[in-house]
């Protein structure tokens, strides 16, 4: 469906730099969410990673809210009395009102200042609120739903904040409030009805309608012109909470999403085109050395390798070294995070490795929290048996060494035959018994409470990968996130990460999507579909994604039947590349966290907030209205050498040999290669602040900005 773009992700390069900048002295930022210091999804991540460089541009002028949770405030929360004298009369003056407010630093990355308020202990509010809301908006709210009846809590709570906030001010204030999400959103709605001086920014990271129509296999994206929006989120009850995102947007002085794909969705779903699109960043580490993060992956697959020689004790009949570990991580969504095409595909796969006769041993993960009641016995017993194999054969090493120890030390050289001796022979033997096992591997780490109706489980019945020892394919379904201090797989989620060697996402609606932007970042090639907003992105910015190691997967325009053979095609021309082409890529993959560097990515929220200044001071802030222009940007091109997947390789790339391993005459030169790179990049954008008035970069008439092309 070919749309007129926002201001959005065209390009990077392309972006305008303003040649007058805006003065903050006088101005403040509250940033609203039900995720601040309180990890609920990815937003949390968002505002987590983006808060150093939003305190770098804001200073002491910038403030998160978010809800007070006890238990996540004593972990994370280091509270204070407020620095700022407006904002401490603010606070004393709504908790000597009935509220419980609370002020600290988040002990994260910039330490920003946040207001948390407890919201449960208002909640004698709640009647009288929710029958203002629907005088005010005709918008009623159920007795049953919590998490609505929070929403118009926190709602009401932040409207108050910001309008005692500006009442408190002896000079008249220029405050922008940016709220995330529909859980925040109501409060942006009181602001605009009580006329409060605030610049208003609404940010959707995901359409609620949109996340509920794909959730019921619909087919979402062809018919988005045709659904009746009122109609569907009445039967999905859950009107209600829909009228408060669209009423947010459409009340916001700017509306923002994450991607262009998403912006595309709430043009639909809420009837408003975003302003802007604001992709989602990363605060993304650099290596002084160049090899530095291919260690780092080396280790962590050492850890993993370790987890499976446990896990498949007893048939551990393939080689480990010629093994590659893939895996898909998230909400247990079965069909938007793509795990049921993964599942299929994977057993394409397996056939397919069969019939070549590959020595290839692929081991998909799935890390996605799903109900248990403990660890899989049998799996821990799995542990347990290799931890005693390991201690045995570190006994029978011991010994071993202080026989030829005690043989060197009075000249002479051992007899082999007589260093093993029958003691250890047993000791030996014994190990070798407790490793047999008449079962197969588990599937599964854990006791399912619906094991017989749980998706994953269903499906891997239906396609029979039951890890057994004919199969290339093996399938470990992790239910639970990963934690260094798990007695089963003690690996935080960074460090998995960086020990597999290839990350599947094949989201059927995925609005931005954070876990392969870390794999890219961590340098570990993914596959991304066209449906995500970080699939579009990379396609638009990468001339050739796959030389990156940035597969995309065509769900768009392609039939599921196409779509899961194109991710077979994908994952087996993957298991073809050599161990030496599989470092190259990873250099590759690793070379474009720059493109997801928050250095970059935040210039759009920059942009979004001086939008809503100038549309809500006019006489202080100003924009130029302009033509919306093209812009030419940056792609990043293919690399010097061709991609190293043997599928598409010609006589350019590295040449596929027995021997390339230890092969030193490559013409293959990586700090060359990234050189040439880098050149298509910028470095890191600055953040000074100088003067008010600025002209903001393509806004139309319709309030719908257009990024222009700089001279």
């Amino acid at each position: 469906m070919p749309l007129a773009r926002s201001l959005s992700v065209t390009s990077l390069s392309g972006l305008e730099e303003w040649d007058e900048e805006f003065d903050l002295e006088d101005a403040v930022l509250f940033e609203i969410a039900w995720e601040v210091a309180n990890k609920v999804g990815g937003i949390y991540t968002v505002i987590q990673t983006k808060a150093r460089l939003t305190s770098e541009e804001w200073g002491e002028n910038y403030f998160l809210v978010g809800p007070y949770v006890e238990s996540n405030v004593r972990t994370q929360v280091e509270l204070i009395e407020p620095t700022n004298p407006v904002l401490k009369r603010t606070i004393d003056k709504m908790n000597s009102s009935g509220c419980k407010v609370y002020f600290g630093r988040w002990l994260i990355e910039g330490s920003p200042y946040v207001i948390l308020i407890d919201v449960g202990f208002t909640a004698w509010s709640l009647d009288t609120w929710k029958t203002e809301l629907w005088e005010l908006c005709d918008i009623g709210v159920p007795w049953f739903d919590r998490e609505a009846n929070d929403a118009v809590l926190f709602g009401f709570l932040t409207a108050w904040l910001l309008g005692e906030y500006a009442a408190q001010s002896e000079d008249p204030p220029h405050i922008v409030a940016h709220f995330h999400e529909w859980l925040a959103g109501l409060g942006l709605v009181l602001c605009r009805h009580r006329q409060l001086p605030i610049a208003t920014i609404f940010t959707t990271h995901a359409t609620l309608l949109g996340r509920y129509l794909c959730a019921g296999n619909v087919d979402f994206y062809n018919k988005l012109a045709d659904f009746n929006v009122d109609k569907e989120a009445g039967d999905r009850q859950i009107y209600h909470r829909y009228c408060l995102e669209r009423a947010a947007a459409h009340c916001a002085h700017v509306f923002t999403t994450v991607s262009q794909i998403t912006a595309i969705e709430a043009e639909h779903l809420l009837k408003r085109k975003p302003d802007i699109v604001t992709p989602n960043g990363l605060n993304v580490k650099k290596f002084s050395a160049v090899h530095e993060f291919q260690n780092l992956h080396a280790q962590s697959k050492n850890r993993i390798q370790e987890f499976v020689r446990g896990h498949f004790y007893g048939h551990l009949d393939f080689n480990l070294d010629k093994c590659l570990f893939l895996f898909i991580a998230g909400r247990y969504e079965f069909s938007n995070k793509g795990a049921d095409i993964f599942l299929e595909a994977l057993a394409r796969l397996n056939y397919l490795l069969r019939v070549n006769h590959s020595d290839v041993t692929v081991i998909a993960f799935f890390i996605m929290p799903a109900r248990t009641n403990n660890f899989n016995v049998e799996t821990l017993k799995g542990q347990a048996v290799r931890k005693q194999l390991w201690d045995t054969a570190q006994t029978v090493k011991e010994r071993f060494g202080k026989k030829l120890y005690d043989s060197l030390l009075v000249g002479q050289l051992p007899d082999v035959s007589k260093m093993l001796d029958k003691e250890d022979f047993t000791i030996m033997k014994r190990a070798i018994f407790a490793t047999q096992r008449q079962c197969q591997p588990p599937v599964c780490t854990h006791n399912m409470l619906e094991d017989s109706s749980d998706p994953i489980l269903n499906c891997v019945r239906r396609i029979g990968l039951f890890n057994s020892s004919a199969d290339r394919v093996k399938i470990i379904f992790h239910p639970e996130f990963l934690s260094s201090t798990s007695p089963l797989l003690p690996m935080d989620y960074e460090e998995f990460v960086r020990g597999c060697h290839l990350g599947v996402f094949p989201s059927y609606y995925e609005p931005w999507g954070y876990t392969p932007a870390e794999c890219t970042v961590m340098g570990i090639p993914s596959i991304s579909t066209n449906l995500s907003g970080f699939g579009c992105f990379m396609e638009e910015h990468i001339a050739d994604p796959s030389a990156y190691g940035i597969y995309i997967l065509d769900r768009r325009y392609r039939g599921v039947d196409e779509s899961c053979n194109q991710l077979t095609s994908f994952l087996f021309q993957f298991c073809k590349q050599s161990r030496r082409q599989r470092i190259i890529q990873r250099n590759r993959t690793e070379r474009l966290s720059d493109l997801l560097d928050w250095r970059y990515l935040g210039r759009y929220y920059i942009s979004a907030r001086h939008m809503a200044l100038a549309k809500a001071f006019p006489d202080t802030y100003m924009y130029e209205l302009q033509e919306p222009t093209s812009t030419s940007g940056f792609r990043y091109p293919r690399p010097a050498s061709v991609p190293p997947s043997p599928a598409l390789s010609r006589h350019s790339s590295p040449h596929h040999s027995e021997a390339e391993d230890n092969d030193e005459d490559e013409r293959y030169d990586e700090d060359l290669e990234a050189e040439k790179d880098r050149v298509n990049i910028r470095q890191p954008y600055a953040l000074p602040f100088k003067n008010k008035s600025s002209a903001i970069p393509g806004v139309n008439g319709n309030g719908d900005g257009v990024m222009s092309e700089k001279n």
